[in-house]
């Protein structure tokens, strides 16, 4: 993070004209990004406008320590609004690497614990699971019933479901928000973009 204080300033500033439509910045930090260097994230929140929301995602493991390095960083978070990017891989882990994306995710993909608790009203969920619907079931089923019950509570989640094929992650993705609207009342999806042929896509 040394000298990066100003291109992150200058980098969210660029959004300013589109803030109604962007959601949290994710701040992502490789492991070796302790909490030694707490201070550091502090510094930049300090400079960051409040007009956007940001997330931050941690993965050295004294940060989930259940002790003063992990209150810390959740004190942190809280004193600017910061939502705490939840990171969950335990499908992802737990799986024998008999695809050849699998093995490669599991290399690029840390595992660390599961926390379920937010930070801030808008909580960040990344979910790393397996490609097909049937293995990922009972963590999608999990994360559905907390998600409604987030939305329920007034706040406002992002969630990203990867697989390690990323051709499998809409429909992971659609089934999530199946699980999701049998819980709690959502719009409909539209169509399937990957069916519609020789249409470009809109970001907005």
């Amino acid at each position: 993070m040394h000298n990066a204080k100003g291109e992150a300033l200058d980098f969210v500033r660029l959004f300013e004209p589109i803030r109604e439509k962007v959601g949290p910045f994710m701040i992502q930090f490789p492991d070796s990004f302790s909490p030694n260097e707490l201070y550091r994230l502090e510094e930049v929140f300090s400079i960051l406008p409040k007009t956007f929301n940001y997330a931050v995602e941690v993965r050295h493991r004294d940060f989930f320590d259940h002790g003063k390095h992990e209150r810390n960083l959740v004190s942190l978070l809280k004193s600017y609004d910061v939502n705490r990017v939840i990171f969950d891989t335990r499908k992802l882990h737990s799986m024998k690497a008999v695809e050849a994306s699998v093995a490669e995710a599991q290399k690029k993909k840390p595992k660390v614990p599961v926390r379920f608790d937010t930070t801030s009203a808008r909580p960040v969920l990344r979910y790393v699971g397996a490609n097909d619907i049937l293995n990922n079931e009972p963590y999608l089923k999990e994360w559905a019933i907390i998600v409604a019950e987030w939305i329920a509570d007034g706040l406002h989640p992002y969630v990203f479901i990867h697989a390690p094929d990323k051709a499998q992650q809409p429909k992971l993705c659609r089934h999530f928000h199946t699980l999701l609207s049998d819980l709690i009342e959502l719009p409909a999806l539209a169509d399937n973009p990957f069916d519609l042929q020789n249409q470009q896509l809109g970001l907005f």
